[in-house]
């Protein structure tokens, strides 16, 4: 197994570990927060590894077709994640969750029909802007969420503000995202594929 296919394994590990320790951390009677900065450690180290291992494999000669599937598959799995989380403590609207559910999966079956007829369904400009509000939205959650584990009170309002219209524009650049990569799809011998079966 390549570094890059390691690094995207070790984001699929942490996913379940972020969602247990999220239970035990945030769902008692007040939030811990030493269980607030494992949450930390684990978000920040996997933010970094995916940006590292496809730093990693384009820089190193190292792109496989295991990691053309699988890091896609590691971003939506720990990115949902920890929306699911963030939606359970009530900081993001269920709608905008739901959207972004439906986005991965249709991203996730254009990919697989793609995929059937050999070609790959590259990263496009409105794909990164998805992943950048994810990567803030989640940040802001889990600083509303220490500030609890803290007791805070200056601050704590306006934050929580900051971080729903975070969740409610990360849900709507995933919908801009989808788009961009539905119209590329549409324009594909793929499409025209299976259309015809």
């Amino acid at each position: 197994m390549t570094l890059p296919n390691k690094l995207t394994t070790g984001r699929l590990i942490l996913t379940p570990v972020f969602f247990g320790l999220f239970v035990f951390t945030v769902m008692g009677e007040s939030i811990l927060f030493p269980g607030m900065i494992a949450l930390w450690v684990i978000q920040l180290v996997s933010e970094i590894s995916d940006v590292l291992d496809g730093h990693i494999a384009r820089s190193r000669n190292l792109v496989s077709d295991m990691g053309k599937i699988m890091d896609p598959f590691a971003d939506v799995i720990s990115r949902v994640t920890y929306f699911v989380c963030f939606t359970y403590v009530g900081m993001m609207p269920l709608w905008a969750l739901m959207i972004i559910l439906w986005r991965e999966f249709c991203i996730m079956f254009i990919r697989m029909v793609m995929a059937k007829e050999g070609t790959a369904l590259a990263a496009k400009w409105g794909g990164k802007a998805k992943a950048v509000f994810y990567f803030v939205s989640g940040i802001f959650g889990l600083i509303v969420l220490t500030m609890q584990s803290l007791g805070a009170v200056n601050g704590i309002q306006i934050m929580s503000v900051i971080a729903r219209w975070l969740f409610i524009l990360a849900a709507f650049s995933s919908l801009l995202s989808f788009m961009e990569y539905l119209i590329l799809f549409l324009k594909t011998d793929s499409m025209k594929q299976f259309i015809s079966e």
